[in-house]
């Protein structure tokens, strides 16, 4: 009973969304299959899309140097940090849930929040195959004048966003890591299963059913660069780690 009431504390938006599925069923059962069908759909493209999005990340993480991100899209990055940000956003590719791991993996790396807010919503409204679209189906003075308003809102949005909330106010990976007694925590609720960590550091890490798990917390002195690379390169920035 402890365990079954665990996994759906943990899972809350999951047993939610079963729930729904069973009052539709229940109540609306015409509409049962058809929502099953809308729901594989999207579950399908996120099974495509999600691990290129969570290998781009981790090569990022791993590849790019923190103060790179800083200068591009940090808060002393200015106007050129907006335009960078409103770039990235119009150029990407994807739905819009595909930029969250990514602004998280920016926000870690020290992008600021008007510049995250920039992103979220140029990807989200006007990346630039949505504006040749709407230009042929609407007309281009329509696209450009709904380009115009847009982006200016969003500019304002980053700016009142940053203004009301602050960095400290986001949860942090400490937040997420499970307490244990030892230098090495991680959160395997939020564990991708890309195995990195068992990879650079076997000795504390160890893939249990596709979940990292820290199976040695006996540091011996010195012996820190295999773990500290393993939680630098975590995609899901789950590990933590106190010599």
């Amino acid at each position: 009973m402890t365990f079954l009431k665990s996994q759906l504390k943990n899972n809350r938006f999951l047993t939610i969304v079963i729930l729904a599925y069973v009052a539709v069923g229940i109540f609306a059962p015409d509409k049962f299959l058809p929502s099953l069908g809308n729901t594989w759909y999207y579950v399908k493209e996120m099974l495509i899309i999600m691990p290129i999005i969570m290998l781009l990340t981790s090569l990022i993480s791993a590849w790019v140097p923190k103060e790179t991100i800083e200068n591009a899209f940090g808060k002393n990055s200015g106007i050129k940090g907006s335009l960078f940000a409103f770039l990235l956003g119009s150029f990407s590719a994807g739905p819009i849930y595909a930029a969250f791991p990514v602004c998280k993996m920016l926000l870690s790396k020290g992008a600021s929040i008007a510049n995250i807010v920039i992103i979220l919503s140029t990807w989200a409204v006007i990346k630039i195959p949505m504006l040749i679209t709407e230009s042929k189906f609407l007309g281009p003075e329509f696209m450009v004048v709904r380009w115009l308003l847009t982006t200016l809102a969003i500019f304002l949005m980053g700016y009142i966003t940053s203004r009301f909330v602050k960095p400290e106010d986001l949860p942090t990976d400490d937040e997420t890591a499970t307490a244990v007694d030892g230098p090495l925590a991680l959160n395997s609720d939020y564990c991708v299963g890309c195995g990195l960590c068992a990879k650079i550091a076997p000795s504390y890490f160890k893939m249990i059913a596709k979940k990292a798990s820290v199976i040695n917390q006996t540091l011996p002195p010195g012996d820190n660069l295999a773990i500290k690379d393993a939680v630098a390169k975590c995609p899901s920035q789950i590990i933590r780690f106190h010599p």
